[in-house]
């Protein structure tokens, strides 16, 4: 997936020595760390470098910078050999690590302080999403895989839910970057669309940024969009879309069933049914709702939390090909359309009702 013929060779290699790894753990215990060092240290550079551009204007997400940097990075040749061989280390095991950190951000109570109405659209929001998607997908033509991680982007996380849901369902390169990249699209959208549609239809602030936390992909867009519409909203939005976060757990969970299920009784090829990551994501959610963490620790975690995930982010926009996503012609648009629609839609009706 990287230009240079060789350079691909290594990458696709480097690739499927994930697959050998799990099937055999003594099979790869040294080779899948060859390149780990140069291609961790260019992802960190990119999640520094996303950090101080969100910070210098709230309304970019350091996730979207670091993915737009390992598309250039691949596009002008800054993915070196060794490079190509660390990047599944990057966008797999830091990814791991920095969805774990994500629960930090969790406080429970919060979330069931929503009450059983709101819980219910989170709920509706997500399952629907899903479904829609899904169907939508089918009919579209668009590959399983490809489509179950746009219906999990779309309707859970963003770009976090599609690589946590990839590294259950191992899905082909070129279809996690075509998730990864209609999140980006659709979720930027958003940050236009909800503020202009909430200030149409007359939505008092705490309604608004309900929505705007049911309704938008990235965590980091929902903070955006909420903080434009006041504290109030932006209290509500973070709430909300932490509760959608929360689905990430129970969602991989049945996709990892999934799985299970269709390979049989292969079991090189058989995962766990819940990831070891997301175990350790809802453990730091309920030890932070327990009080354990200081918020001086807790502001560190965030910071690390984001420099992980921007790492990540770094290593699937290096696998960002514009010539596949042509190729693959507008089915992925026309199933994010449709995605962003029914998951907005179902959450304006929930809020609504809710409200």
């Amino acid at each position: 997936m990287i230009p240079n013929k060789r350079l691909g060779k290594d990458y696709a290699v480097a690739q499927a020595r994930r697959v050998t790894t799990f099937a055999d753990p003594k099979a790869g215990v040294r080779r899948p760390m060859q390149g780990v060092g140069p291609a961790v240290a260019l992802a960190a550079v990119a999640a520094l470098i996303g950090l101080v551009v969100a910070r210098g204007n709230p309304a970019v997400s350091p996730l979207l910078v670091a993915i737009i940097l390992g598309f250039l990075a691949r596009s002008f040749g800054l993915v070196t050999r060794p490079v190509a061989r660390g990047l599944p280390f990057v966008s797999r095991r830091l990814l791991r690590v920095g969805i774990v950190l994500l629960g930090a951000q969790l406080v429970l109570t919060e979330i069931l302080a929503l009450g059983l109405g709101m819980l219910g659209v989170i709920l509706a929001v997500v399952g629907g999403g899903l479904l829609v998607t899904l169907g939508a997908g089918k009919v579209l033509g668009i590959p399983p895989n490809q489509r179950l991680l746009v219906a999990c982007g779309f309707s859970i996380c963003g770009a976090a839910a599609v690589a946590a849901v990839d590294d259950v369902v191992r899905a082909e390169e070129e279809d996690v970057a075509a998730a990864v990249g209609l999140v980006v699209l659709f979720g930027t959208a958003m940050i236009l669309f909800v503020p202009v549609m909430a200030a149409l239809l007359g939505l008092g602030d705490s309604t608004a940024g309900r929505w705007a936390g049911a309704s938008i992909h990235e965590v980091a867009q929902v903070v955006v969009v909420g903080g434009s519409l006041g504290s109030a909203a932006l209290a509500a939005a973070v709430v909300v879309k932490l509760g959608r976060v929360l689905m990430l757990g129970p969602v991989v969970a049945v996709v990892g069933f999934s799985q299970r299920r269709r390979v049989g009784s292969r079991p090189h090829f058989r995962q766990p049914l819940v990831p070891a990551f997301i175990w350790g994501f809802l453990l730091l959610s309920v030890t932070r709702t327990a009080g354990v963490i200081s918020p001086d620790l807790l502001e560190l975690l965030k910071l690390v939390q984001v420099l992980l995930l921007a790492m990540a982010m770094f290593g699937l926009g290096c696998g960002v090909d514009l010539g596949v996503m042509r190729r693959m012609g507008w089915r992925p648009l026309a199933l994010g359309a449709v995605s962003t629609v029914a998951v907005a839609t179902i959450a304006l009706t929930g809020v609504l009702l809710v409200r």
